[in-house]
């Protein structure tokens, strides 16, 4: 995980967020972003900002306990959550918390992402488990990821989007990307006919490159 400077990270995480609005990944004032800056330091968008419209200037910082560091900003209300996955994942550099439609669209109706489908999804996700439903904006939030991410980078959550994370804002971001086109092509596949999972012997053949730094590129 590399540590960047304030400036750097502030022009980084506004970047991320309007590809993320962009993309169609949220509306409105939805979604939340963080990048842990040290052991103990966080710093996360603000509160009720459309991604948009933030400006550097907008971010807040709070230790890992949630105090506040600096009360010139409000931070998201989905800040426990964030919190949540730097305490049990000290590897973890950023988190992404998004409302992708097609994804959403999933949880809605009640079906799961868990059976690999796509090589490429397996690789950069892993399974995507759905996390039970949380009051969006309460510790709720932070308690049904509680168990799933200790061992899953993607999680969807009922009814509310999903989370991602990686060991930057990069790899946290292309994750969320990734499974919103994953999503969009399930649905094309499911409109063509039955959808086929990647059988355990091909899933076991992709295991090794999961972690190469080369296929991520």
């Amino acid at each position: 995980m590399i540590i960047k400077s304030d400036w750097e990270t502030r022009r980084d995480i506004v970047q991320c967020a309007k590809r993320a609005f962009n993309s169609g990944l949220v509306a409105a004032t939805d979604g939340n972003i963080s990048v842990r800056m040290s052991v103990d330091r966080v710093m996360i968008t603000p509160g009720g900002t459309s991604f948009n419209n933030l400006n550097p200037g907008q971010m807040a910082y709070v230790d890992t306990d949630g105090h506040l560091l600096d009360y010139s900003q409000r931070p998201s209300s989905e800040l426990p959550m964030h919190l949540e996955i730097y305490h049990q994942r000290p590897e973890i550099g950023a988190i992404i918390h998004a409302h992708p439609p097609f994804t959403t669209a999933f949880t809605v109706a009640g079906i799961s992402l868990s059976t690999p489908v796509l090589p490429e999804v397996f690789v950069m996700c892993g399974r995507i488990p759905t996390a039970a439903y949380a009051t969006p904006s309460t510790i709720e939030s932070a308690r049904v990821i509680r168990d799933l991410i200790k061992d899953h980078d993607v999680i969807l959550l009922d009814h509310h989007g999903a989370v991602t994370c990686g060991e930057d804002l990069d790899e946290a971001y292309y994750r969320m990307e990734k499974l919103e086109h994953a999503a969009r092509t399930m649905i094309a596949a499911n409109s063509l006919g039955k959808i086929l999972p990647l059988s355990e012997e091909n899933l076991k053949k992709l295991e090794p490159f999961k972690k190469r730094s080369d296929y991520k590129k």
